[in-house]
């Protein structure tokens, strides 16, 4: 009788690790779907994907969140989810293979990330322990699994090796790992691919963005008692590439702490003042819109655009003076600061003295270039607060604002090293042509917009090469608290040239040369671009 003693192919070392890793990433799906479902029941608040997000950029130094804006600008939210997204991947794979290889240390890891999305959850503005089994049952159902794999993984491993080592008979064969691959297989398929589905439909179920999104739609703000003038033509420059006056909202930066936008049905929403005040002061939806509203015309800016850069936006904001209120809670003496609350946690201190002072539009704003504000600009209700960076004021759906002081209450971002007051700092911007462009000899606009909220442009100066400073022309101002076209009409010549822009604002002070990067209170210098002219 012969016999076959060629070995059967078993599973090499490289394969296992890659099933060991694959087992730890669907562990981790698991962890998350089984969360999301189990959020069903418990709360929104205890999904943990988000709560970790939030969780982070709650911890990260200002640097980075200066990092992530000056890469990723608008889009810094979905970059910081892709990089989670990453993390995952890649900490799970880990947990795999080291439970293959180190029992139980894999489970640990997965483990400590368990425990991590539960602090996550219970620490979030609103949440209670309660919201906190969700990350607790998807965390156990992911262990258990990533158990189970790497058990059955391991028996196939064993089977296999056992196959390859066997000696052959002909007419007989030998016994194969295929009901151990199987075992594996099924298992972390089934389970793959059951978390991903019911963990989706969990989520689009957790998110009301679909159906407040549905009830704003069909909103119909009350019309102005104090509406805003038409824009005269004056006041915009028809020029190519520069930014129109009014900015459309869609194009209407974002930037702010909230990783998943906050659906918030108007309904629900209340607003109270609190704090050292006289009278406490509650106002639902309803009532802020039988109040009588106002029109303005305002520019915000973040703290974070750098020289030349694009957070910046002028809108059409309508709202109740926010002065108004202010006055029926009557703040006490030795107040000096309003510390408003947005319902994700975000906090803004803005000075008492600007929200109280009959020159300064300050809204609680309803409504943004004639439609309710958009989910993500803070509707139902946001502030609005011109002359001042949106960190210390222009908190978005906000619910309370506590009157105080400084000495005794702080901002989101003053403890991370940003001033506490934040006025906003003159600036002037190029925006045609663009920076590196190649133009054509002859007569150029160069144009774009300067400002400086609630004082206001007086003058913008181009500078190109090393020539004079020359006076651009400004278009007509209507406020203060929006920002200003301008545009100089230059005779270029070929060559290579440097533009370089600066503003004077109402009060004769003109923009400093020396640059300053946004931290810890605002960018300053001059706005410079390179163009080739043939």
């Amino acid at each position: 009788m012969s016999v076959d003693t060629r070995p059967a192919t078993g599973l090499s070392r490289r394969a296992v690790t890659a099933l060991a890793a694959f087992a730890g990433v669907v562990s981790a799906a698991v962890v998350l779907g089984v969360a999301e479902v189990v959020s069903l029941f418990v709360g929104a608040a205890g999904s943990p994907l988000f709560a970790v997000g939030s969780l982070v950029i709650d911890l990260a130094p200002a640097g980075v969140k200066e990092f992530m804006i000056a890469v990723f600008g608008t889009g810094d939210k979905a970059a910081l989810l892709a990089l989670m997204g990453i993390l995952i991947v890649v900490i799970s794979a880990a947990a795999g293979v080291l439970e293959l290889r180190r029992a139980p240390f894999g489970v640990i890891l997965l483990g400590i990330g368990g425990v991590v999305a539960v602090v996550a959850v219970v620490t979030r503005a609103g949440a209670t322990g309660f919201n906190g089994i969700a990350a607790v049952v998807g965390g156990v159902t992911g262990v258990v699994v990533l158990r189970l794999a790497i058990d059955r993984l391991r028996l196939w491993q064993r089977a296999a090796e056992r196959s390859a080592t066997a000696v052959r008979v002909p007419g007989r064969t030998p016994a194969a790992p295929q009901f151990d691959r199987r075992r594996f297989l099924t298992l972390a398929v089934v389970a793959g691919a059951a978390s991903v589905v019911a963990g989706t439909g969990a989520r689009l179920m957790n998110a009301t963005s679909t159906k407040v999104a549905a009830i704003r739609t069909k909103l119909t703000l009350p019309k102005a008692a104090v509406p805003a003038e038409p824009v005269p033509a004056a006041a915009m420059i028809d020029v190519e590439g520069i930014s129109p006056f009014v900015t459309p909202t869609a194009d209407f930066y974002r930037i702010d702490t909230a990783l998943q936008v906050p659906s918030i049905d108007p309904d629900k929403w209340m607003l109270t003042i609190t704090g050292m005040v006289e009278n406490e002061v509650t106002l639902s939806f309803a009532e802020l819109l039988t109040l009588p509203l106002e029109e303005h015309l305002a520019t915000l800016t973040c703290v974070s655009n750098d020289v030349g850069g694009d957070l910046i936006g002028n809108a059409l904001w309508l709202g109740y003076p926010i002065r108004a209120l202010l006055a029926q809670a009557k703040p006490k003496a030795g107040a000096d600061m309003v510390l408003s609350t947005s319902i994700d946690g975000f906090t803004a201190g803005t000075p008492l003295s600007v929200l109280q002072d009959d020159g300064t539009n300050a809204l609680l704003a309803v409504g943004m270039n004639g439609t309710p504000l958009p989910l993500e600009h803070g509707f139902p209700v946001r502030m609005v607060v011109p002359g001042l960076y949106g960190y210390v004021s222009a908190t978005k759906w906000v619910v309370e604002l506590k009157v105080t002081k400084f000495s005794e209450d702080q901002g989101y971002w003053t403890p991370r090293g940003w001033d506490a007051k934040g006025p906003i700092k003159l600036a002037s911007r190029i925006d045609t042509p663009l920076a590196g462009a190649a133009i054509s000899a002859g007569t150029v606009a160069i144009a774009g917009v300067a400002w400086e909220q609630h004082v206001g442009v007086k003058s913008v100066e181009v500078q190109v090469d090393d020539g004079p400073w020359v006076e651009a022309t400004l278009a007509d101002s209507i406020s203060a608290d929006t920002w200003r076209q301008w545009v100089y009409r230059w005779p270029a010549s070929a060559g290579s040239h440097r533009i370089q822009v600066r503003a004077t604002d109402a009060n004769g002070k003109t923009q400093g040369q020396t640059y300053q990067s946004p931290a810890p209170n605002g960018s300053e210098g001059w706005h410079s671009i390179t163009v080739s002219v043939s």
